[in-house]
C-alpha cells in the first residue's frame, strides 16, 4: 500500500533532508516534490517473484560482465523525486560513475504490483521513469499472473501463462515465460 504521510513528527521538508533522514518506523519512503510516500513492506509472495528474477538475472551476460540487479535501490530521477523500484539494473558503467557521487538511472526496472497500489500513482511513476531515461519497465501483478512490459508509455506487450517476456533492448537475454515467474517452484 502506498500512502502519504502527515503526522509523524520531524518530517523533511526538502529532497536533501528526505535523503538524510533516517525514519524508525520500518517503513521505506519515496519523495515526490515535497511529497512523502510511505511504502507498504515486501509481502512473503512477492519475496519469492524477487527471488526467481535474481535467479533468471544472474543467468545474463550483464551479471558475468560486473552489472547489478538492486532491490529496493534509491534513484533520484529529477531534482524533486526520488523512487525505490522493486529492482532495478546498473551496468558496471554506472556502478563505476556512482562512486563519483553522479547519480545513475537505469534502464530497466520492475514493480510489484499488489492490490493496495493505487493505479494513478503507479501510472505517474511509470511517466517518471521514462522521462528520466528507463527504457524498459516491467509490472508484474501476482494477483493476475500478469507481467506488462512496457517499452515506452506506448508500446507494451502484455504476458500471461506462457507467454514469453523479455527486458530487451536493455537486457536480451533477461527473457522467461509468464508461467515459470508465477509458479510455486524454484
Amino acid at each position: 500500500m502506498i500512502e502519504t504521510i502527515s503526522n509523524i513528527a520531524q518530517l523533511p521538508q526538502t529532497l536533501a533532508e528526505f535523503i538524510d533522514w533516517n525514519p524508525q518506523d520500518g517503513f521505506k519512503y519515496e519523495w515526490n516534490d515535497g511529497e512523502l510516500i510511505k511504502l507498504e513492506n515486501m509481502k512473503k509472495k512477492h519475496l519469492m517473484l524477487i527471488n526467481k528474477l535474481y535467479r533468471l538475472f544472474y543467468k545474463t551476460t550483464a551479471f558475468q560482465e560486473g552489472g547489478l540487479f538492486l532491490a529496493e535501490q534509491d534513484i533520484q530521477l529529477t531534482g524533486i523525486q526520488l523512487r525505490r523500484p522493486d529492482l532495478a539494473y546498473f551496468t558496471v558503467e554506472q556502478i563505476s560513475n556512482s562512486l563519483n557521487d553522479e547519480e545513475q538511472i537505469p534502464e530497466f526496472v520492475i514493480e510489484i504490483i499488489s492490490s493496495n497500489d493505487q493505479i494513478n500513482i503507479v501510472e505517474d511513476k511509470m511517466i517518471e521513469y521514462f522521462k528520466a531515461g528507463v527504457k524498459v519497465v516491467w509490472h508484474v501483478l501476482p494477483q493476475q499472473k500478469t507481467i506488462y512490459v512496457y517499452t515506452s508509455r506506448r508500446d507494451v506487450k502484455i504476458c500471461i501463462e506462457n507467454d514469453l517476456c523479455s527486458a530487451s533492448p536493455v537486457l536480451p537475454d533477461f527473457q522467461t515465460n509468464t508461467d515459470s515467474i508465477f509458479s510455486d517452484q524454484f
